[in-house]
This record gives C-alpha cells, sequence and structure tokens, in this order.
C-alpha cells in the first residue's frame, strides 16, 4: 500500500455520519491525517472556498493536489489512490 507523503485533511465535524464514514476508512487504511473541525451550525467558509459547497466531509489532497466532498466519492478516491 502507497502511503501519502504529505498528511491528508479532512474538514468535518465530530457528530456527522458522513464524515465518521471518512474517518473510519482513513484509520482502516492507516492513513494519518488532520481533521480540521468545522462548526455543525457555524461558518463554512473553508469548505465553500475549496469546493464551491458548504457540506463536509471535504478531502485535501496536496499530494496529488485532490480536492473534493462526498463521502462515498472520498472513499473511493481513497482506495483508488491509496489501497493496496
Amino acid at each position: 500500500m502507497s502511503k501519502p507523503e504529505e498528511l491528508l485533511e479532512v474538514y468535518q465535524f465530530e457528530q456527522c455520519p458522513y464524515c465518521s464514514k471518512v474517518r473510519k476508512k482513513l484509520t482502516e487504511m492507516q492513513i494519518d491525517f488532520i481533521a480540521r473541525q468545522v462548526e455543525p451550525n457555524g461558518d463554512r467558509a473553508k469548505p465553500e472556498e475549496l469546493t464551491g459547497e458548504t457540506q463536509v466531509p471535504v478531502l485535501v489532497d496536496n499530494n496529488t493536489d485532490t480536492v473534493m466532498n462526498e463521502s462515498d466519492d472520498i472513499i473511493e478516491y481513497l482506495e483508488e489512490t491509496y489501497g493496496e
């Protein structure tokens, strides 16, 4: 399995089930990451700046210049990019 050189970043909040799904996948794949907290009912400026939308999770992978949202798409990306 190829590991990312730079840590991946995930914009998320703890209670979000979609964010939880992405964190779980990263943990299962033993990929270290930085969890960037956003407020559930607060400021979503950074996710909007990155993707044009306010939803989370948002994955930032500087190793491949990839920024994406949608938990299922993120999981598919992780498997394709960093899976065995």
